[in-house]
């Protein structure tokens, strides 16, 4: 009888160090999103947790431009947390053949994407994927409905009226037509360039023929969005060449600007800043009729660090992540952040509903740069910035640009040489 109360005291003592251990296991997350520490905190930690109470969950980000290097850092060191948050692309693809993000292809929670919404996270041949999708932004136009309705313009919906739009503000001169500046120079590009431009190459057609060499930038799909960004400079405001990305938003949101070429991701600082109803619109076509093309990035994502001690609590949170409930936490806590799972996402905030709707009216595709074609050096990311303002400016022609940027990319991958 001793014997057998000694082996149930065992045991017990064994039941007893397995659920503590249980308990204590604790997954840290690397991220640049500093800005959504009490999102995580207050809403998707604890609703995480709630279902799976021997795992805590600690949110840990960096600043924006910081996150790479200190990943990196802490990568290399083995410091790096359980989870790491994804940027899109060649960033991630690096961080997997450095052998630093987990392989997590064969996970179940996969299936709920599509393969557009994986090809950010994936090798090129698609054999790997290394990131849950979790979110896209999308580009268009946001806009203060109260300066419309003063001046009394309608919505445009092709370029003849978007510029007729802009030249009825200049003329009756309450706001700056158009809230942008070029002193950063990537707001030209994204906000500009790749917000436009898919309308011109048709989307993932052209985006995709571009990688294969089958188009070059110098082909009239890729000029011509620079020749209708020369037309802006005109409606940017005094002094726009030395404008910031904050200054930008303050006028906008100051009620000074009645345009604002956007992504979706100010929705949540305009909401808390802007004292006048918002709309959106959509890249104007060039003729009506014409099929539509948003930019409908895939921004975010979120993988497991290969050495991680905790692989399998970190598989149960990611497959969390991959689940409708996250989607729907995520796309409504932080709207303009828009899930890129195949089940729909009910949104709740009418500015993100308006330009999420956009999806089922106009093609998707992603910014032209992003995939491949910023390997290399000039990198085509980068350069496109700079081209994107010389042709707001009008220092250089949208044929000048063209062949700059085609000789650039030439001059390293093959399929354009």
């Amino acid at each position: 009888m001793k014997r057998n109360l000694l082996k149930l005291a065992l045991l017990s003592t064994a039941l007893t160090a397995t659920g503590a251990m249980a308990q204590d296991v604790t997954l840290t997350i690397e991220s640049w999103r500093n800005d959504d520490l009490v999102l995580w905190q207050d809403k998707i930690i604890p609703a995480f947790e709630a279902e799976n109470p021997g795992i805590k969950v600690n949110f840990t980000p960096s600043a924006p431009a910081e996150y790479n290097a200190v990943l990196n850092s802490k990568l290399d060191a083995g410091s790096a947390g359980d989870i790491i948050t994804c940027r899109p692309f060649d960033a991630s693809l690096a961080l997997f053949e450095a052998g630093h993000l987990a392989d997590l292809a064969d996970m179940e929670a996969m299936g709920n994407f599509s393969d557009v919404a994986k090809s950010a996270w994936q090798t090129d041949d698609g054999a790997s994927t290394f990131c849950v999708p979790m979110a896209s932004v999308i580009h268009g136009f946001i806009y203060n409905k109260d300066a419309f309705a003063e001046v009394g313009v309608e919505v445009p919906t092709t370029e003849a009226e978007f510029f007729a739009v802009l030249d009825a503000f200049k003329e009756d001169g309450g706001y700056i037509p158009m809230a942008m500046g070029t002193n950063d120079q990537w707001e030209a590009a994204t906000m500009g360039y790749n917000n436009i431009g898919p309308n011109y190459w048709k989307g993932e057609e052209g985006r995709r023929a571009l990688i294969a060499g089958e188009q070059k930038l110098t082909d009239e799909a890729w000029t011509a969005p620079y020749a209708t960004l020369a037309k802006w400079g005109a409606y940017l405001g005094d002094g726009y060449e030395a404008q910031t990305y904050p200054d930008s938003q303050n006028l906008f949101t100051l009620g000074r600007a009645a345009i604002y070429p956007a992504g979706s991701w100010e929705i949540s600082g305009f909401n808390a800043q802007a004292d006048f109803e918002m709309g959106a619109f959509k890249p104007p076509v060039q003729n009506a009729g014409d099929t539509c093309y948003i930019s409908d990035h895939t921004d975010i994502g979120i993988g497991m660090n290969a050495a991680t001690d905790n692989p399998e609590a970190a598989k149960v949170f990611l497959a969390w992540v991959g689940s409708p409930e996250f989607a729907s936490i995520f796309g409504n806590a932080l709207p303009g952040f828009f899930p890129l799972s195949k089940e729909p996402v009910e949104l709740t905030d009418p500015l993100a509903k308006e330009i999420v709707g956009w999806r089922g009216e106009c093609e998707s595709t992603i910014r032209s740069t992003y995939q491949i074609l910023s390997r290399g050096t000039p990198n085509l990311e980068n350069e496109t910035w700079g081209a994107s303002v010389a042709a707001i400016k009008g220092t250089s022609t949208p044929e000048e640009l063209g062949a700059d940027l085609q000789a650039g990319l030439a001059s390293w991958y093959a399929p354009q040489q």
